[in-house]
């Protein structure tokens, strides 16, 4: 592991926002899976609710990793993203599904950069806290006083 550098940037505002775009991004895709395969065209030849749960499946296995904020979890979700994002762009590509591809396009490629940053930050800001800990327990043994008998 590289010794960590001290900068002055702020990393903890940054994976704050990062998760936020992310919580949002990851339910408006849920949100427009559900709108599209339940309500705008339902499929006329199977259940709806089994198309939309197959479309659903990949992200669902990331529920638990939204909701905790773990790090490598949003770095994973980002490689399941590139699949989702290549149906994405299929999609988009044909007329009559343009306006759902472009809709799945955009949720996909915010909810991708969303994670990676914020698996980035909070990286970066889990980095910073171990060394202002240490640097704290360094203070810490210089300002104790040691007693001679």
């Amino acid at each position: 592991m590289k010794a960590y550098v001290p900068d002055d940037h702020d990393y903890k505002t940054k994976s704050q926002i990062g998760r936020i775009f992310c919580v949002s991004s990851y339910l408006g895709l849920i949100g427009w899976f559900t709108l599209w395969h339940l309500f705008l065209m339902p499929a006329p030849t199977a259940n709806p609710w089994v198309i939309w749960l197959i479309h659903l499946a990949p992200l669902l296995a990331f529920a638990h990793v939204i909701y905790t904020g773990k790090p490598r979890g949003h770095a994973w979700l980002c490689f399941v993203l590139l699949l989702l994002f290549i149906q994405a762009v299929l999609a988009a590509s044909n007329p009559n599904t343009w306006l759902y591809g472009i809709g799945y396009t955009l949720l996909c490629s915010t909810l991708f950069i969303s994670a990676m940053m914020y698996t980035r930050w909070k990286a970066r800001y889990n980095k910073q806290l171990a060394h202002w800990e240490s640097q704290a327990e360094t203070t810490e043994s210089k300002a104790e006083p040691t007693v001679n008998e």
